[in-house]
């Protein structure tokens, strides 16, 4: 066996592990079925509706009260609002990435259906 077939059959084999290993990429559908889920009950997750609990902003317009950026941290660790008709809830890495992709496609009126 050469060196290169060598080095060829160890990138072969590592290749799968290496994928399974990176983070998986963003996903705004997924993020819409996050908001769907967790949320929609409360607030309004399209670019038309209004939010069905009038304290509840729609989701659209969170950009203009703040940068979304600033949701991140919070999604991970665990909101707490305060008002007592928001639960608390946290979600895992990929969910926050996929939520945040979400948010930022209804700021730029890219969302999907």
């Amino acid at each position: 066996m050469t060196f290169r077939h060598t080095i060829g059959c160890g990138l072969v084999i590592a290749s799968p592990i290496c994928a399974a290993l990176a983070p998986a990429a963003a996903d705004q559908e997924q993020g819409r079925r996050l908001a769907q889920f967790y949320c929609a009950r409360c607030h309004a997750i399209d670019r038309v509706s209004p939010s069905p609990l009038r304290i509840a902003p729609p989701f659209r317009t969170l950009h203009e009260r703040y940068p979304v950026e600033m949701l991140q941290e919070a999604l991970a660790e665990g909101i707490i609002t305060g008002h007592p008709t928001m639960p608390q809830f946290s979600f895992d890495a990929d969910q926050v990435g996929d939520f945040m992709l979400f948010l930022k496609s209804l700021e730029r009126g890219q969302a999907v259906r």
